[in-house]
């Protein structure tokens, strides 16, 4: 489990950070939130949302456990003026890659000429299995930038020393979530033998695809009478997400010609309290797979779609957990590979000690250098703009007209019809994508 903050880490007052999060979706604002509580213990930080069509609910919210001061949300414009107007310590970008980026530039314009600065911090939400450059070099800029384990840290380190770009912030720790009881065998007397799987809004895409996995958890189930099969679900109906589900797991579960067996139900909530009661761990290639795996819980990572790129299965070659539905029903339990443990940083005993020492350093006198990401005017004049624009920034960091704070003494009647506005938006760009898209595009398969 993760350790307690160590006592020989520097800190530049007594009293904690002033710390500001930013995140654009749930998974994100976990761990913004959790990343936080790590970096500064005891520090209760003011939370921010970026506006999308991803900003999440109060439950989601809930689910982390972490106090916040403040609480708002915003556009790219408005928190650069808000963490240029307040006196933060330590600034954590939970975001995109394309969000982060602009929020560098933008962030830099807003505290030019500033006697101090805070710490900028970004990293990743889980395995890195995609678009590695281009998320490497996009939050490339900020003064640290956090790799899950050994493994990403040397492949962060070797993306940004292959462009020429300084690679110093690159900091090896952990996902700051892997904690929890390790794990015990279940006991018959107090609750059946538990099996999760872990379902993942976009991976895999296909309808075919995920009503053959949700029909394998429902065989398992039938095969396995005395076992309990959970369908871990990321979010509710109507919930905002990273990924909006195309086909979500609740409508297609509705749909089995059987149904589900009195033993397999779909199950919400934070992942954490989920595992305490699981004795196997199923997935396609979930970050929950590291979750279970730091805990101890046996752990599969499904071959049957498979091993590839696309499902972002092939992250666990190596691991020993890659496994099909045929070998779990016959009784197999994977055992990982205590090397392939290490490197992907399960272990975490002082994982972020080295974070907290790079944020201390950098906050001592005189203070952290200008922000200076790889990407500017020069090296990246095709590409750079078109980011900083869609996130409400001009080419120079400045905010583009009309997309600044909004003015004090806006009415209240006014802010709020501009927050039902945005909510219609997003329930109809969810409606676009969970049932007209799917309908488009079976008509043309015809």
């Amino acid at each position: 489990m993760p350790s307690a903050p160590s006592s020989s880490a520097p800190s530049r007052t007594e009293s904690p950070p002033r710390v500001a999060v930013l995140a654009d979706s749930d998974t994100r604002w976990k761990w913004g939130a959790l990343t936080a509580r790590r970096l500064a213990p005891g520090a209760s930080p003011d939370g921010y949302l970026l506006r999308g069509r991803a900003t999440p609910t109060p439950r989601q919210l809930a689910e982390v456990g972490v106090d916040w001061t403040r609480l708002a949300e915003v556009t790219g414009p408005e928190f650069a003026a808000a963490a240029g107007a307040a006196r933060y310590d330590v600034v954590l970008l939970a975001c995109v890659g394309g969000a982060v980026q602009a929020l560098l530039h933008g962030l830099a314009h807003a505290w030019r000429g500033a006697p101090r600065r805070p710490v900028v911090v970004t990293g990743y939400v889980g395995v890195v299995y995609e678009k590695l450059a281009d998320g490497l070099l996009l939050r490339h800029g900020a003064d640290v930038v956090l790799a899950n384990s050994r493994h990403d840290a040397e492949r962060f380190r070797a993306v940004y020393e292959g462009v020429g770009a300084a690679a110093g912030s690159v900091t090896e720790c952990a996902l700051p979530f892997l904690e929890g009881a390790p794990y015990g065998p279940a006991d018959p007397e107090v609750r059946p033998y538990t099996v999760v799987f872990a379902a993942q809004p976009s991976v895999p895409d296909r309808r075919e695809d995920r009503l053959y996995l949700l029909e394998r958890a429902a065989r398992h189930a039938r095969l396995h009478p005395r076992r309990e099969v959970l369908i871990k679900l990321r979010s509710r109906p109507g919930e905002h997400t990273t990924h909006v589900e195309e086909l979500p797991y609740q409508r297609l579960a509705g749909r089995l010609p059987a149904g589900l067996p009195a033993n397999c139900r779909l199950v919400y909530g934070n992942m954490g309290e989920v595992l305490d009661r699981a004795d196997l761990l199923v997935t396609v290639s979930s970050t929950a797979a590291l979750e279970a795996l730091h805990r101890g819980v046996p752990t599969a990572v499904l071959t049957d779609l498979g091993v590839r790129e696309q499902l972002g299965n092939h992250h666990f070659l190596g691991s020993g957990c890659l496994a099909s539905w045929d070998r779990l029903d016959a009784g197999h339990l994977p055992k990982p590979e205590p090397e392939w443990l290490a490197r992907q940083g399960v272990a975490t005993e002082g994982a972020f000690d080295a974070a907290r020492r790079r944020v201390a350093d950098l906050l001592a006198p005189p203070g952290p250098p200008p922000l200076a990401p790889y990407y500017t005017r020069e090296t990246a004049p095709g590409y750079l703009p078109g980011i900083l624009a869609r996130h409400g920034f001009a080419p120079d960091g400045r905010p583009l007209p009309g997309r600044a704070a909004p003015p004090a003494e806006e009415s209240r009647l006014r802010r709020a019809a501009r927050g039902a506005l945005r909510e219609a938006a997003r329930g109809a760009y969810r409606h676009g994508v969970q049932r007209v898209a799917p309908v488009i595009r079976r008509m043309g398969e015809l």
